[in-house]
C-alpha cells in the first residue's frame, strides 16, 4: 500500500471514529427541554425524560404547568403500594385541577402497547373516566401494569432517582388516599431553565 492510501485510509478511519463518537455523546446527552428534574423530600432529585413522541399535547402541558411553578408544593394524595404515587392536584382531593387557571383538560393521547407500556418509573397523566379529562394530575408507576397500556396516556420515564419515588408515603384502604400530611413535589424544573 503506497504511503498515500495509507494516509487516506487512515483519515477516514478516524473520521469514522469521531462520527461515532459524536454520535454517541449526542445520545448520552439529555434533551434538556424534555427533561424534568423533580425534587422530593430528603433531597430527592428525580429525573423524568420527557416523551414528546407520544404525547406532545401533555408534555407541553407539563412543561407549562411547570414553568408556571403550579407543581411545587403540591400533595402526592393517592399512593397504592405496589401501583403509582398520584399527584398534581392543587386541592389534594384528587378532583383537582387548574382548569380555573384556564388550562382546559387535553385529550387522549393513548399509546399502542407495541409502542410504549407502563413499565416500572413511567409517568403518565391521571383522568376520570372520560377519556379526554386529563389536566393537571399525574401519577408515575412502581410496578408493571398492564392493564393500563393503551388506557392512559404516556408522558415520561423516571431515568434517575426511582428510590426516592419509592419512599413516597403510602396511602390506606383500596383507594390509596393519603392521610395528612402527604408528602409533597418540592419544586419541579424544566432541565433547560436551571
Amino acid at each position: 500500500m503506497n504511503r498515500r492510501a495509507l494516509m487516506t485510509t487512515t483519515l477516514i478511519a478516524a473520521g469514522a471514529m469521531m462520527s461515532e463518537t459524536n454520535e454517541a455523546e449526542a445520545q448520552a446527552a439529555p434533551d434538556r427541554e424534555n427533561t424534568l428534574i423533580m425534587e422530593l423530600k430528603d433531597n430527592g432529585r428525580v429525573t423524568i425524560q420527557l416523551r414528546p413522541d407520544l404525547a406532545p399535547l401533555h408534555v407541553e402541558r407539563i412543561k407549562t404547568l411547570t414553568r408556571q411553578g403550579l407543581y411545587d408544593n403540591t400533595p402526592f394524595h393517592r399512593v397504592i403500594e405496589g401501583f403509582m404515587a398520584q399527584g398534581g392536584d392543587p386541592t389534594g382531593t384528587g378532583m383537582g385541577g387548574f382548569r380555573d387557571r384556564g388550562f382546559a383538560d387535553i385529550r387522549a393521547e393513548f399509546s399502542p402497547p407495541s409502542r410504549a407500556r407502563f413499565l416500572r418509573g413511567t409517568c403518565g397523566m391521571a383522568r376520570a373516566q372520560d377519556p379526554n379529562s386529563a389536566n393537571s394530575q399525574f401519577f408515575i408507576m412502581f410496578a408493571p401494569t398492564p392493564s393500563l397500556d393503551g388506557q392512559y396516556t404516556i408522558w415520561g420515564q423516571v431515568t434517575s432517582g426511582m428510590e426516592f419515588v419509592d419512599r413516597i408515603k403510602r396511602g390506606v384502604g383500596g383507594s390509596g388516599a393519603v392521610p395528612a400530611p402527604a408528602d409533597r413535589l418540592i419544586r419541579m424544573r424544566v432541565l433547560a431553565d436551571t
